[in-house]
């Protein structure tokens, strides 16, 4: 799969359990992301299951776009991992994140992956208004992993 596009970890003081609950579920994670504003489970499904769907409202200023996300490593504790699509193409990226249980707490990584082919690339800019993909990708993740980390600390 090779290197990843975007990365960041935090420690949080959290068990596995507590933050896996909140990664698996694109429903509570809109309120710890940057560009996501809304996700709803599709085909039925009620929680992370392999195979499982959801799509995912993402919005940047006036700019809005929508994916469909399907979900390909759910493992309890301990790893969540999507592909996000779109109408155009599939996939177009794959975001990851892998919970590593430490002494009082955990330490999260969150990678992403870009699978845009370079042709793809103007048109994605143009829909996200973001022209530095990678850059924007490890501020979010930078900005979704404090959210988080506050969210469970305070709690």
């Amino acid at each position: 799969m090779g290197e990843p596009f975007a990365t960041g970890q935090v420690s949080i003081a959290a068990p596995p359990a507590e933050i896996y609950k909140l990664v698996s579920d694109p429903t509570i994670m809109v309120e710890f992301a940057e560009e996501v504003v809304r996700a709803s489970w599709l085909g039925g499904a009620h929680g992370p299951a392999v195979g499982a769907r959801f799509k995912g409202h993402n919005r940047n200023g006036w700019r809005r776009w929508v994916t469909t996300c399907r979900i390909t490593d759910a493992e309890p504790g301990r790893n969540f991992a999507f592909e996000v699509r779109t109408p155009f193409m599939v996939p177009i990226s794959r975001w990851e994140y892998d919970i590593r249980p430490g002494d009082g707490g955990c330490t999260v990584v969150e990678n992403c992956w870009l699978r845009v082919p370079m042709w793809f690339r103007p048109i994605a800019n143009f829909i996200t208004g973001q022209p530095d993909r990678a850059g924007t990708n490890n501020a979010n993740i930078a900005t979704t992993l404090g959210r988080l980390k506050a969210h469970l600390e305070r709690a």
